[in-house]
């Protein structure tokens, strides 16, 4: 009899984990009401990577106006940003302590995981009628810009799409110091030899400084790149005019761009260690009047200008028109990078419950009025209207409203207002707004968020680490001057024996799946 019994409970139980589970270990909700709202009895825990700059706090207003929006309860988890890359691993091992929500910070976390204990949203549409109805409102430039890029291998996408803030942290631009031009009455350039010319002249104004400067090997050649050839870039790349996967650093273009800049680092334009100099030392340079005209992040105007104007109020850096090095082939434009890469994923705690009620509060974070209230907050607490526009209610010492608030932290939007999002720039990048967007490319760089199958990673991880480590050890070796471009055609030989014609098979097969 007892045999009986403990069989028929094993039955018992077998059944109720067949009914949570599917044949791939997946959770299956089956017996949840899509039509049911979120109530305070519906405890929802959202883990969000938390750093020293910007602290996730369990008391942000935000988290109260979240739960009052969307009904239900939020637990939130905050985990310092140091600690993800070794818990992550941990957590999707056992599954027992993931959170209902996870909020990345991890460059393609979503896309290591999505097989690995997350729930893609194609999987969760039933519960998700403002999704829905959002990615139907999409045009197809739009759609291709915030939701195209989400999409994982198996076609299906594990990670929120959003618009609202693109580009606020990565937009690339050409900028220079507006007043040092002024001053000089000098004109800035249109072409590369105009750079060249203008260059000469500020260091005859400042023979201490390199008038041209960036820093690191994606500055120094991937946003110039399109000024000598539209889509270039230094390693991996898709030509979209002729629809074919190239490696740069094999191409003309890169001898070209070599050949500038070893003209310019002889004569001290632009210093040899350009491609090598961390940030503090390039900041210095722009701060201290030892350079003058540098492609580089348009937020960084900010930061200079509000350093440097304390003590110097003329002191101002500005966006410009990106200058034309080949008439042929290139275009005043840079790489685009407006872009939302924040998120956040549903995991497959193996709970329906949870997960559906999961669905349902990131299907809130796509209407309008939870768009309005995770990008304001409230009238007269967060924000309030001067001259008929919104401004955020600041305390006596200025602090930001994502410090003060929550505001555009991890796993706090989806949909963001575009007006708040400018609202966090000042007037000057406000000002550069419309020479950068005008004036970027119109593709985000596919290379940043394509997704492979196990074929194609395996290609990827057998040649991808030698021919990038080999390209740019050499990129920085003829710039330094310890390698004569009169090798340039050898190293392009040896690049091409390294596996990547492989390689951007590898590239084209993926692509395939989702353009």
């Amino acid at each position: 009899m007892k045999k009986l019994t403990a069989l028929i409970l094993a039955t018992v139980m077998l059944l109720a984990l067949c009914a949570c589970t599917g044949g791939n270990g997946k959770t299956v909700l089956e017996g949840q009401d899509p039509n049911a709202p979120l109530t305070a009895d519906d405890v929802i825990s959202i883990m969000i990577p938390s750093s020293a700059s910007f602290p996730i706090k369990e008391d942000y207003v935000l988290w109260d106006y979240m739960e009052e929006g969307s009904g239900a309860t939020l637990e939130i988890i905050p985990i310092p940003d140091v600690d993800a890359v070794t818990k992550y691993p941990l957590l999707f091992a056992s599954r027992k302590d993931l959170p209902d929500i996870m909020a990345f910070d991890v460059a393609n976390a979503h896309t290591k995981y999505a097989g690995e204990g997350l729930i893609a949203l194609d999987d969760l549409k039933e519960y998700m009628p403002n999704y829905n109805a959002w990615l139907d409102s999409l045009s197809e430039e739009e759609y291709d810009i915030a939701v195209k890029n989400r999409k994982r291998a198996d076609g299906k996408i594990y990670y929120t799409p959003g618009t609202g803030r693109e580009g606020k942290t990565r937009l690339r631009a050409w900028l220079y110091r507006e007043d040092i031009f002024k001053k000089h009455n000098l004109k800035t350039p249109e072409t590369f030899d105009e750079l060249y010319d203008v260059c000469k002249k500020l260091k005859e104004l400042y023979p201490d400084s390199y008038p041209f400067c960036t820093r690191s090997l994606s500055y120094v050649f991937d946003i110039p790149g399109s000024s000598f050839d539209k889509w270039w870039q230094y390693r991996v790349y898709y030509d979209h005019d002729d629809g074919e996967w190239r490696w740069g650093a094999t191409e003309d273009t890169a001898l070209e761009i070599l050949t500038f800049y070893k003209k310019m680092i002889d004569e001290k334009l632009m210093p040899s260690d350009c491609a090598t100099m961390n940030g503090t030392a390039f900041d210095e340079l722009v701060l201290t009047d030892k350079t003058f005209i540098m492609p580089h992040q348009q937020f960084k105007i900010d930061y200079y200008n509000q350093v440097a104007q304390q003590k110097r109020p003329e002191f101002k850096v500005q966006a410009f028109v990106p200058p034309v090095a080949n008439p042929e082939k290139g275009v005043p434009m840079v790489e685009r990078g407006d872009i939302e890469m924040t998120g956040v994923s549903i995991c497959d705690t193996g709970d329906a419950e949870g997960i559906a009620n999961a669905a349902k509060f990131i299907d809130w974070l796509y209407t309008d009025e939870a768009m309005e209230l995770v990008s304001w907050g409230k009238e007269g607490e967060t924000y309030e209207v001067v001259d008929g526009k919104k401004k955020y209610i600041t305390d006596e010492v200025g602090t930001p409203p994502d410090l003060m608030y929550g505001f555009t932290n991890y796993g706090t939007f989806t949909r963001f207002a575009p007006d708040a999002a400018a609202a966090f720039q000042s007037e000057t990048t406000q000002e550069s707004a419309d020479i950068v967007a005008e004036y970027m490319l119109p593709y985000y760089p596919i290379t940043l968020w394509l997704d492979f199958n196990d074929e194609e990673q395996a290609v990827i991880d057998t040649y991808n680490t030698g021919l990038k480590t080999y390209t740019d050890e050499m990129m920085i070796k003829f710039i330094l001057g310890q390698e004569p471009l009169s090798n340039f055609d050898k190293f392009v030989e040896t690049i091409n024996s390294m596996g990547v014609s492989e390689v951007l098979a590898a590239y084209e097969s993926a692509y395939n799946r989702v353009k």
